[in-house]
């Protein structure tokens, strides 16, 4: 009970939990998003229709577990990805916080605090976690018939942990690093998206008189998910890539232009960056909604937890 009342340890279970329940609901978009990213006009561009059609097309031609695929690495992922994220965020955000008049100036702007801490939290977070969504990317696509000629040939993985073991094994740390690039590119992602969730809490607390910290699960859900949308349709691209560098295995940082190239030839132009990105609107746009305020909501009931038990031991 104790650790409740570390700040830290708040902020990672309430993280991780959060990003868990939101990835499990929205699996199936996941799946289909990462599929329509790994397509291209030469091979399987026109397998997925609408959304609702290749959903419905997977499940009848895969089973229900075909829309689950890469679910368990996301949550391996996921609690680590989380739980490092906010930590990070909020001990760098806490760390530059001004003090007095003393206080650090170059920090003073909350903007600039928020974007420095993004990143930080962005970069921890890529280099723990990206071994596990490489798995889960292979995993979410390996069964696909439409894309099978454009993936390298491999003896199918039998789940996240063999999966693991094997890239580790067969490919070592350019596999388990593939598309590393795209991902700390991808950073720019959450140095978009935090802020302007920062800011749109703010401004809904200003409006209605009272602190961030009082928001109704309304108005979280309203911040977090217009902050994704901004996020998401700004750095859509380098998704696409990183997908296409996961399943090559490509290694972190190898063949990335020729890469991009390819995907622009083969994809039709500059719209091969943004295929799947109205799926991933829809993914991202509630996930993003249940993640923020699960982890608010969370985050509050074990500041309450905490602070009820350091009133029973005063």
């Amino acid at each position: 009970m104790y650790a409740l009342t570390d700040p830290q340890v708040s902020h990672a279970l309430a993280g991780s939990g959060a990003g868990a329940i939101a990835a499990t609901i929205v699996c199936p978009l996941d799946v289909l998003k990462t599929r329509l990213q790994v397509s291209t006009l030469r091979v399987g561009g026109d397998a997925y229709v609408s959304t609702l059609q290749s959903l419905s097309a997977i499940a009848r031609t895969e089973g229900f577990v075909g829309l689950y695929r890469g679910l368990t690495p996301t949550i391996v992922a996921l609690l680590p990805n989380w739980a490092v994220y906010f930590t990070v965020y909020e001990g760098l955000k806490e760390f530059m916080e001004p003090v007095g008049a003393a206080g650090s100036q170059s920090w003073s702007s909350p903007h600039l605090r928020h974007m420095v801490s993004a990143a930080g939290a962005g970069v921890a977070t890529v280099l723990v976690t990206n071994p596990l969504w490489v798995v889960k990317t292979r995993l979410q696509v390996q069964h696909s018939e439409a894309l099978r000629a454009s993936m390298p040939t491999r003896v199918p993985y039998s789940g996240a942990f063999s999966a693991l073991g094997r890239v580790a094994a067969e490919e070592g740390a350019r596999g388990l690093y593939s598309g590393l690039a795209p991902s700390l590119a991808g950073i720019s992602h959450v140095v978009i998206q935090f802020p302007v969730y920062e800011q749109l809490k703010l401004e809904l607390a200003s409006r209605r008189g009272k602190a961030t910290g009082d928001l109704t699960p309304t108005e979280l859900v309203v911040a977090s998910a217009v902050a994704k949308m901004v996020a998401s349709s700004v750095t859509y691209p380098h998704e696409v890539i990183r997908s296409h560098m996961h399943v090559q295995g490509l290694g972190p940082f190898e063949g990335l232009f020729g890469l991009i190239g390819r995907i622009y030839k083969d994809g039709g132009g500059w719209r091969a960056f943004y295929r799947g990105v109205g799926t991933n609107l829809v993914r991202t746009t509630p996930a993003a909604a249940i993640t923020f305020t699960s982890y608010e909501l969370i985050s509050r009931q074990l500041r309450d937890i905490g602070a009820f038990y350091r009133d029973s031991q005063g």
